[in-house]
């Protein structure tokens, strides 16, 4: 509705009184929309689909936006299912899909979004879509969920997806909620119910989701080997986390990442873990900081990664170096 022409060929659209094609009637009616919802409904959260490069859509409107309290990030979405649909042994060509992200992710109050979309119109399932067998696909979407967690933005999962439900939604029937007698299916759903549980914990993982202040990359060009690290940090230095993705079934002995503290980390998250119905490759124990420089960082420590997993680290005792 922002666009006079959306979906419309030459001579089927009216220009507005300016030449241009933006519906500058539609325009007021959102901003007014949003102003009205905010003054009448105190805490009410207004978001916006919107999958053109209109700007400022979460800005107020008395700055020009059109008021919107979050976009959907569809880009993000997009690149993301792109990425994680290939098989793994293919993902080395394509890992400016897993990281493109970043270049726009602080324009707008973004939402990560999976919603029904996405799982409707012959798409598959979440779970369906990942590649390989059954243990692989439930590990890709394990460390989908995990990466998702730490990526910057609110997040949004459609019902169904969070305990792996094999067919897409119907709007006919009600979710396959047996599949919970299952094992393969609780693991999952204990997952998703750990990383909500942290999100809300780690203050790393919402207060400062709209600035660079709150994340900074470790390293994003290990393409050969699918991998990628960052950190996220909270609104005090102190509470910070490190994230370490491994998008290839290969486990990765003794990987050395770059950390931003020394002292010691904890590993909080693995979603290896075998309660979850992964391997079990974790690193159990304290992991101490080594003063050896490594990837822009002052400290690293060599861990060992997961097959198709994300660890998270969080400082214990740390001292800025």
């Amino acid at each position: 509705m922002l666009y006079l022409d959306y979906s419309r060929e030459a001579g089927q659209w009216v220009p507005n009184k300016y030449g241009g094609r933006e519906n500058l009637e539609a325009i007021d009616f959102l901003r007014r929309f949003n102003e009205l919802v905010h003054e009448n409904a105190p805490g009410a959260i207004t978001a916006a689909e919107e999958s053109t490069s209109w700007p400022m859509v979460t800005r107020p409107t008395y700055m020009g936006g059109l008021g919107f309290d979050y976009k959907w990030n569809m880009g993000w979405m997009h690149d993301t299912l792109s990425y994680i649909e290939k098989d793994p042994v293919f993902r080395r060509y394509h890992q400016n899909e897993i990281t493109f992200s970043l270049i726009y992710a602080f324009h707008e109050n973004f939402i990560l979004p999976f919603s029904h979309d996405e799982v409707v119109h012959l798409k598959k399932s979440m779970l369906d879509k990942m590649p390989g067998d059954a243990w692989r696909k439930y590990a890709n979407l394990r460390a989908l969920y995990a990466y998702m967690t730490g990526h910057p933005g609110k997040k949004l999962l459609f019902m169904g997806s969070e305990f792996g439900q094999w067919t897409e939604w119907s709007e006919a029937r009600s979710l396959d909620w047996h599949l919970l007698e299952w094992n393969d299916h609780q693991q999952i759903q204990r997952f998703v119910r750990d990383l909500n549980h942290f999100y809300q914990r780690e203050p790393a993982l919402y207060e400062v989701d709209y600035s660079w202040e709150g994340f900074q990359w470790i390293d994003f060009t290990d393409a050969e080997q699918s991998i990628l690290s960052f950190q996220r940090r909270a609104n005090d230095p102190a509470e910070m986390l490190v994230f370490v993705c491994n998008f290839t079934p290969v486990v990765r002995d003794s990987y050395r990442v770059g950390l931003p503290l020394g002292g010691a980390y904890r590993e909080v998250i693995n979603s290896d873990n075998l309660d979850y119905g992964g391997s079990g490759v974790t690193n159990d124990g304290l992991i101490l900081a080594e003063a050896l420089p490594w990837q822009n960082c002052k400290f690293s420590a060599p861990l060992r990664l997961p097959p198709l997993g994300v660890l998270v680290l969080k400082p214990v005792q740390s001292a800025e170096g």
